[in-house]
């Protein structure tokens, strides 16, 4: 054989072996969204569910003309675009809706969208009132639309292998769970000028004012009260709270800090605490159990254990007898501080083989579930179930009373 001969063979056995290794890799079904609410949150959304082999981004529907450009370089496209949800949601090239506008437009985009037989990935709150939510629950259900939710820690592994170790019992019976989304920095986004009549500050602050916005409860809370309610494995019951401006006078109507107490059945609480002057705490969650705690937080979780109690009588009687001095001061063994002091070890670090960022896990699972490769964990019913206490909690803050929070009607 020739050289010339050779290398024609070699091209030949390498092409076929490509060509064979193309053909291996099955071919995924191809999911067009479209989206609707395309400010900073619905192209976070979109830059993660473009990752996703097989899914393209079809055309967008805001009312801010700047988001266009935006979209077309995240997209590397041209993308088609309009300011009217009905003229995206009646095109035929739209497999499946991305729904990211202001919880105050959620009942009205998410509607459509189940009328339209779209298949819906809804960002967090469902809804913005108690009607919204049961309104939404409701078009969902009744035209069997595959909806899900963007209460995206439901996803992250970490979080699902702590909550299982904990509903397995591992930290004996959940009581209460403790959560915080401490933040430092006033929570605003840049408005270009001028801005006559603050229609932008309206439209690109939304979060801040009470109108729009369910505040630091809905917008960062709902996440939390989605994962209590896994835990528990129900829906609050009431919840009373506060909330007020500490720092940020700047014309905002809804509070620069929250707390908030929602009740469970059986006595159960979750404490929620917002807060914008001091990030020490962060995002976290605590589940505290009769045998130990589970630490969540936005990249991992650890459990820790109770310290053994003491469980024999006579010796626990016999040291309330002592006496021991502390700081120059003569107390009784049974006031020592010791016991009461906070666990300072490491705790054990919750494992898992895989991991990856939660929106985009979300959105990966939403894709399959178009495909129909699985099924939506995070559903309407998940979203209602948060979104319902969040729409009661934005009231209970501003009212500061016991308000009760309602079940599903259907």
């Amino acid at each position: 054989m020739n050289r010339r001969d050779f290398l024609q063979t070699a091209s030949a056995a390498a092409l076929a072996s490509s060509t064979i290794a193309r053909a291996a890799v099955p071919a995924v079904k191809p999911v067009r969204l479209g989206v609707i609410g395309a400010g900073s949150r619905g192209q976070e959304d979109l830059r993660l569910a473009l990752r996703v082999p097989g899914v393209t981004v079809e055309a967008i529907c805001d009312i801010y003309p700047p988001r266009y450009a935006q979209v077309n370089q995240l997209a590397g496209k041209e993308v088609p675009h309009t300011t009217d949800y009905r003229e995206l949601l009646s095109r035929h090239d739209i497999d499946a809706v991305l729904i990211a506008s202001p919880v105050g437009c959620h009942a009205e985009h998410v509607i459509a969208s189940a009328k339209a037989g779209k298949a819906i990935y809804g960002e967090k709150a469902l809804g913005f009132t108690v009607e919204d939510n049961h309104n939404i629950l409701e078009a969902v259900t009744k035209n069997k639309v595959l909806f899900q939710i963007g209460h995206e820690y439901r996803y992250a592994t970490w979080a699902q292998e702590a909550i299982r170790r904990v509903q397995a019992g591992e930290i004996g019976t959940p009581m209460q769970i403790y959560a915080y989304w401490h933040r430092n920095g006033d929570w605003r986004r840049a408005v270009p000028s001028p801005d006559p009549g603050g229609k932008l500050e309206h439209l690109i602050n939304w979060r801040l004012y009470r109108e729009t916005s369910g505040g630091l409860g809905t917008e960062l809370g709902s996440h939390h009260i989605d994962m209590a309610n896994w835990v528990f494995g129900e829906q609050p019951e009431n919840v009373i709270g506060t909330n007020s401006l500490c720092r940020y006078h700047d014309g905002r109507t809804v509070g620069d800090n929250v707390q908030a107490v929602f009740g469970y059945s059986k006595g159960r609480k979750l404490m929620f605490s917002s807060i914008t002057d001091n990030a020490k705490v962060g995002c976290e969650l605590w589940i505290y159990g009769t045998e130990g705690s589970a630490q969540i937080t936005i990249e991992d979780a650890t459990i820790f254990y109770e310290k053994k109690k003491v469980s024999n009588a006579p010796t626990a009687d016999k040291a309330v007898s002592k006496t021991v001095v502390e700081h120059g001061i003569v107390t009784g063994a049974s006031y020592a501080t010791s016991g009461e002091m906070p666990y300072r070890g490491p705790g054990e670090k919750v494992v898992t083989g895989f991991s990856e960022n939660p929106t985009l896990a979300a959105l990966r699972s939403f894709v399959g579930a178009v495909r129909g490769e699985n099924e939506i964990f995070a559903d309407v019913h998940c979203g209602f179930r948060a979104g319902i206490a969040c729409a009661v909690a934005h009231d209970a803050v501003f009212e500061e009373r016991k308000m009760a929070i309602p079940g599903a009607r259907i």
